[in-house]
């Protein structure tokens, strides 16, 4: 039988059981209200208390390495230091395992000695940021600082500064190849040459990391949310560094002593098309622009036309031989100056008597006259399809912005004078590269390969792209083709210029140009000429194109300005890429009949 006095114990048992009950049921509720009911509401209540901050993550744009993968274009890691002028103050610090206090401006001191800054100047920024907002959380210390500077403030543990860490682009070689790589503005925008070419290649893309801080500037933990940044790619190109350097400092001092306006040396792989140098001088170093004159932050060597003059012959000659009119044995004859039956004139450099030129010949005295009469072999309709297969007025496949097309006019546009004109380089403009290409063609055995300065681009992800470069094109058969590369080493021992560009144990193939310089007002400039040397070596094993041209030059006005430079760029090229002697002698060809 239950009595009174064990049914009350057991009354206050389950009593008390329903309070905490009730109390934890209150808490259940409550908590649903807060996190899911009206969590948004809280939300908002707990960032009006909060401080909410941004931090950028940076990404990184990619290198600009060259064929050998050496950087000529790399981003370096710079900080910007950033103090919260609200939260200013003597701080805390361990000295001899004492805890003591450090001053304000004994603080402001040892970050100026960091940065180089005075003292007073660091304790200004903060006065003047309180002056503007009594609130403010935020003035720069210094920008752009370097990793040693950031890691010495971070040392001294200054809770109200921080840092963003940002890249910053370097050029590691300054100019060497400037002109080629072309630089960015201050805020990091592609402005020239392949940083903009390429910039979908390069360019990265920021992220950012979102959190929230208390009234002490100290971040809330759990509320970070970041959104990464991803890298840019990584460009290789086909030049070759320490080529470049060689022959930009030889151009430079070829220009300066033959007092011309500008001068550039190209090498062009014969097998592939790639470019191995692109030299130039005026030159710009990506790193300090402003040191050069706003013409020379270009490149002329890709945005510069003209008529290539006798350079060009060499296309004449294939263009016969490939069409079955004439081998490099047929003869014309021809005297210093003619009188052509459609009224045309036209004159050779220098004087000579009649003489029965083979096409070779032709060649190696640079006729204009007997190049005009082994042009004339052909309609004016056919020249201009070749001259067009040689990429005259087709441009080039390297992609350079503004790059001209060159001028080709139709046939049916000719004139009396245009139609023997364009035997010998006249009539018609093309860029160095375009002239390189036609030459690549003529070594390759007729076989014209696009030419390129991108080797490939590594994505942040490790994907390889290649560039889509148009099909190679055969533009004369290979025995046309041939035959023209052993008429141009008959050039290169025969002609005048022989002993000058004659490089020990090489056989080499070479043309002059010296082309006359369009007026601004039309016409031609009087007593200047555009000149330029191009070569096939080594001749017997076609490798590589040399190319050197010289706008204006004063000390000599001819082709013969070139020589000096064009010897010694083959010769380097030669040294640079191993290449083997010759194992035998030109075969001569015979000059009249």
């Amino acid at each position: 039988m239950t009595t009174r006095a064990t049914r009350s114990p057991r009354r206050r048992t389950v009593a008390a059981l329903a309070v905490v009950l009730a109390v934890l049921c209150g808490f259940i509720i409550r908590l649903v209200d807060i996190q899911v009911v009206n969590a948004e509401g809280h939300i908002a209540d707990s960032q009006e208390l909060a401080f909410g901050a941004v931090t950028d993550l940076y990404g990184t744009r990619g290198e600009i390495v060259d064929a050998d993968g050496e950087a000529l274009a790399t981003s370096i890691l710079m900080y910007d230091g950033k103090l919260d002028p609200a939260n200013v103050g003597p701080i805390e610090r361990e000295v001899d395992g004492v805890e003591v206090e450090v001053p304000w401006d004994q603080v402001a001191a040892e970050m100026g000695a960091i940065t180089g800054q005075p003292a007073a100047e660091i304790m200004q920024i903060v006065d003047d940021a309180l002056a503007a907002d009594a609130g403010s959380r935020f003035a720069y210390l210094q920008r752009g600082l370097t990793t040693e500077q950031y890691r010495a403030l971070a040392d001294l543990r200054a809770p109200f500064l921080t840092f963003d860490m940002h890249p910053q682009r370097t050029y590691p070689d300054g100019a060497v190849a400037g002109n080629v790589v072309g630089f960015v503005g201050s805020d990091g925008e592609p402005l020239a040459g392949i940083e903009q070419i390429e910039n979908t290649c390069l360019a990265s893309a920021n992220g950012q990391v979102t959190y929230m801080r208390g009234a002490d500037g100290v971040v809330i933990p759990g509320t970070e949310v970041e959104t990464p940044a991803v890298d840019g790619g990584t460009l290789q190109l086909t030049i070759d560094r320490d080529l470049q350097w060689y022959l930009q400092q030889l151009i430079a001092e070829e220009v300066q002593n033959k007092q011309a306006n500008s001068g550039a040396i190209l090498v062009v792989e014969v097998a592939t098309g790639k470019i191995r140098a692109a030299a130039e001088y005026p030159t710009v170093d990506p790193n300090n622009v402003d040191a050069s004159a706003a013409s020379d932050r270009g490149s002329r060597l890709f945005l510069a036309s003209y008529e290539p003059g006798s350079t060009l012959k060499a296309i004449t000659a294939a263009s016969v031989i490939d069409a079955g009119v004439a081998t490099p044995d047929t003869t014309v004859s021809a005297g210093d100056y003619e009188t052509f039956p459609n009224g045309a004139r036209v004159g050779d450099f220098e004087s000579h008597p009649v003489l029965n030129y083979t096409l070779t010949g032709a060649l190696i005295d640079s006729s204009n006259v007997a190049l005009s009469k082994f042009g004339e072999m052909l309609s004016a309709d056919v020249r201009h399809d070749y001259l067009e297969r040689f990429g005259v007025g087709r441009g080039t496949a390297i992609g350079w912005p503004s790059e001209p097309q060159g001028v080709l006019h139709p046939a049916a546009e000719w004139d009396n004078q245009t139609f023997y004109a364009t035997t010998f380089g006249q009539g018609y403009t093309m860029t160095s590269p375009q002239v390189a290409s036609a030459y690549q063609a003529l070594a390759n055995g007729g076989l014209k390969m696009p030419l390129s300065l991108v080797e490939s681009c590594t994505l942040a992800d490790g994907t390889v792209v290649e560039p889509d470069l148009p099909e190679p094109e055969q533009v004369v058969s290979k025995e046309a083709a041939d035959a023209v590369t052993l008429m141009l080493e008959n050039v290169a021992v025969q002609a005048q210029m022989a002993d000058y560009i004659a490089v020990d144990g090489y056989r080499i193939a070479a043309k002059t140009g010296t082309a006359q310089v369009a007026g601004s007002t039309g016409g031609y400039k009087s007593g200047v000429y555009f000149t330029s040397l191009i070569g096939i070596v080594p001749a017997d094993d076609p490798q590589y194109i040399v190319l050197t041209t010289l706008d204006e030059p004063t000390t000599i006005k001819s082709s013969a300005a070139n020589r000096q430079a064009f010897q010694k760029a083959m010769t380097q090229v030669l040294k640079n890429y191993r290449v083997l002697p010759s194992d035998s002698q030109t075969p001569l060809l015979p000059k009249t009949l």
